[in-house]
C-alpha cells in the first residue's frame, strides 16, 4: 500500500459514496430504470437491473451507515459506531488475508486549550480536527471520537501495509494537526501523540484487544514525550502487565520498608564540604531486584500514596540526620521532595512539626523540594500557605528542577525561595558548549540579584564541576560527585570525602605569618 495521499475532495467523496450506499438510495431505482428502458430499450433496463444491485451491496448498501452515531461536535462517529465497524473489519481480515491497522490520536496539552479558550473555542477545534483527519484519510476509512480530545482511526483492509507505511501516514495525521487553528481572529497551535497497532501484531482475539492495543502504544508515545508516535510491541504489553503489578504491591512495599531513600551528596564549590544530602526513593523489590523510580513513582501516584512515601521519605531522612549527628559528621541539612498532593494536604505543617520535636531536629536541617511547575501552577490556596507556613517555620525552600517549567521572578520571590536548583540539562557539557554557559551565567545573575542560592544537578564531570566553580554556582550535585547511595554507604564516603578535603593543601593569606 502507498502512502495515503492527501485528498482535498475527500470529505465530499465520502459525502456522495454514503448517500448512494444509504437505504433512501433505493428510492431511486425505478425512475432510473424507467429512464434506462426508454434510452436503451429492454437490452438497457435489463443491464442496469443487474448493475445496481451490484454497485448498491459492493458500496455498502444495507450496511449500517457511519453516519450513525456521529458526535455532534466533530462530525466523526462515536465511540459504539465506530468499535462496532471496526469489529467487522478485523473480522474480514481473517477471511480475506487483507492488512490494516488502527490509530489512536490524543491532542496533547488539551486542558490549557479549554482553560484559555473556553469550552466554545475548544468544541471548535475539535470539529476542525475531524475535518483535518476526513480530509487527509481515503473515504472508506472508519474515524471515531473516542473522548474529549482522543480519536480512533481503522484504515480500510488493503492487501499490503509494512511498518513504514504505518509510520508515514500517521507522520502526515501529526502534521496535518500541528497547523495552527485559526479561532476568533488568532491562531492556536496543537500538537498530537500517535500510537498504533497493526492487525498482525493485535494482542488478543477480538477487535477490543486491538483497539486497546493502540491506546497502549499512544501512553508509551506519551510517556517519551511530546509529539511521540509508536507503534504497539509485545513489550508494551508486559510493561503494563508490570505496572499493573507494582501497583498491587506498592502499599505493602511502603509499609515493610521495601521503598527507602538512598541519598546523594551535596557539596559547596568553595570549600569542597558536604552542605547536605537528596533523599531519593529507591524500592529494593524481594524477587526483581531494584526498581527504577520512573517505573514505579507512576505506581504510587496513581494508588494516591504520595503523601505515604513523603512520611516514609521523611522519617527516613531525620533518622539519617540524626545517625550522621551521632556518628559525628556535619550534615547541614536533607532535601525531601514534595508533590502537589502532600503540598495540599492541611495537616502537613502539623505533621512535619510532630517530625521535628520527635527527632529533635531545628527546621532548618530539612530542605523541602518543590517542582516548578508545582509552585508556577500553585494558586492562593493550600498548596501557597503550606510552602509558606514551612518557610516561616524555618525550613528551606528549594525550586526544583528551575528552567524546565514557568515560575516567575514573583513565584520566588512570593514564596521565599532559599535555594534554586538548575537543572541537568543547562548542566550537561556546559564545559563545551557555549550556549549552555550563557544560559546558566544568566540564571547565575539572577539569583545572585535576588539574593538565592544555586545548586547545580547532574553534574557528572571534572570539567563541568570547574566551570560551575568559576561561574560563582554555590553548591554541585551529580554522578560526578558520587552516585546515590543507602544510607550505611553515606558514612564511608563522608569519612573518605573529608579524609581527602583535609590533604587538600591550604592556600594561606601571606598575613597569616606576621
Amino acid at each position: 500500500m502507498a502512502l495515503l495521499p492527501f485528498r482535498p475532495g475527500a470529505s465530499f467523496q465520502r459525502r456522495a459514496a454514503a448517500l448512494w450506499a444509504a437505504p433512501a438510495a433505493l428510492a431511486f431505482w425505478p425512475a432510473i430504470s424507467l429512464a434506462a428502458f426508454w434510452l436503451g430499450g429492454e437490452a438497457a433496463l435489463i443491464t442496469v437491473s443487474v448493475v445496481l444491485p451490484l454497485a448498491y451491496f459492493l458500496s455498502g448498501g444495507l450496511r449500517e451507515t457511519p453516519h450513525v452515531g456521529r458526535d455532534a461536535v466533530s462530525g466523526l462517529m462515536q465511540r459504539p459506531a465506530f468499535e462496532k465497524l471496526t469489529e467487522v473489519t478485523f473480522q474480514s481480515l481473517h477471511n480475506t488475508g487483507h492488512h490494516s491497522v488502527v490509530y489512536y490520536i490524543a491532542l496533547e496539552d488539551f486542558d490549557r486549550v479549554v482553560e484559555r479558550n473556553g469550552q466554545a473555542g475548544a468544541d471548535s477545534i475539535i470539529q476542525c480536527t475531524g475535518e483535518r483527519l476526513l480530509a487527509t484519510l481515503r473515504a472508506d476509512d472508519y474515524i471515531g471520537q473516542m473522548g474529549d480530545a482522543r480519536f480512533a482511526i481503522c484504515l480500510n483492509p488493503v492487501r499490503r501495509l509494512d511498518l513504514e507505511t504505518c509510520i508515514q501516514t500517521a507522520a502526515r495525521l501529526q502534521s496535518a494537526l500541528e497547523d495552527p487553528f485559526p479561532l476568533d481572529g488568532t491562531t492556536v497551535h496543537i500538537s498530537a501523540a500517535i500510537g498504533f497497532c497493526q492487525h498482525a501484531r493485535a494482542p488478543g482475539t477480538t477487535s477490543a484487544d486491538w483497539i486497546a492495543a493502540a491506546a497502549t502504544a499512544l501512553r508509551a508515545g506519551q510517556n517519551s514525550g511530546p509529539c511521540a508516535i509508536r507503534a504497539y510491541s509485545d513489550q508494551m504489553r508486559r510493561d503494563a502487565a508490570t505496572r499493573s503489578s507494582l501497583l498491587d504491591d506498592v502499599a505493602q512495599a511502603l509499609d515493610c520498608g521495601q521503598i527507602k531513600p538512598w541519598f546523594q551528596p551535596q557539596i559547596s564549590t568553595d570549600t569542597g564540604q558536604v552542605t547536605g544530602f537528596e533523599a531519593l526513593a529507591r524500592w529494593s523489590h524481594p524477587t526483581r531486584g531494584m526498581i527504577a523510580p520512573m517505573e514505579f513513582l507512576p505506581a504510587i501516584e496513581q494508588a494516591n500514596l504520595l503523601e505515604r512515601l513523603a512520611e516514609v521519605m521523611m522519617y527516613h531522612a531525620f533518622t539519617a540526620l540524626k545517625s550522621w549527628d551521632n556518628a559525628g559528621f556535619r550534615v547541614p541539612q536533607v532535601g525531601v521532595n514534595f508533590a502537589g498532593p502532600e503540598l495540599g494536604n492541611p495537616q502537613l505543617v502539623d505533621k512535619i512539626k510532630w517530625e521535628f520535636d520527635r527527632f529533635d531536629l531545628a527546621p532548618d536541617r530539612l530542605a523541602v523540594e518543590v517542582l516548578e511547575t508545582v509552585m508556577a501552577g500553585a494558586p492562593a490556596d493550600m498548596v501557597t500557605r503550606n510552602i509558606n507556613a514551612l518557610r516561616d517555620l524555618g525550613c528551606q525552600i528549594d525550586l526544583d528542577d528551575f528552567g524546565t517549567g514557568h515560575a516567575s521572578l514573583t513565584s520566588i520571590r512570593r514564596f521565599s525561595v532559599s535555594r534554586i536548583k538548575i537543572d541537568r540539562s543547562f548542566v550537561k557539557r556546559a564545559d563545551r558548549d557555549p550556549e549552555q554557559q550563557r544560559m546558566i551565567s544568566a540564571i547565575l545573575t539572577m539569583a545572585e540579584r535576588l539574593g538565592v542560592e544555586t545548586l547545580a544537578e547532574g553534574v557528572e564531570s571534572v570539567g563541568e564541576h570547574v566551570l560551575l566553580a568559576q561561574l560563582g554556582c554555590n553548591h554541585v550535585q551529580g554522578y560526578g560527585i558520587a552516585r546515590p547511595m543507602p544510607f550505611e554507604q553515606t558514612l564511608d564516603w563522608i569519612a573518605n570525602h573529608n579524609a581527602k578535603l583535609e590533604d587538600v593543601p591550604q592556600i594561606m593569606d601571606g598575613r597569616s605569618h606576621r
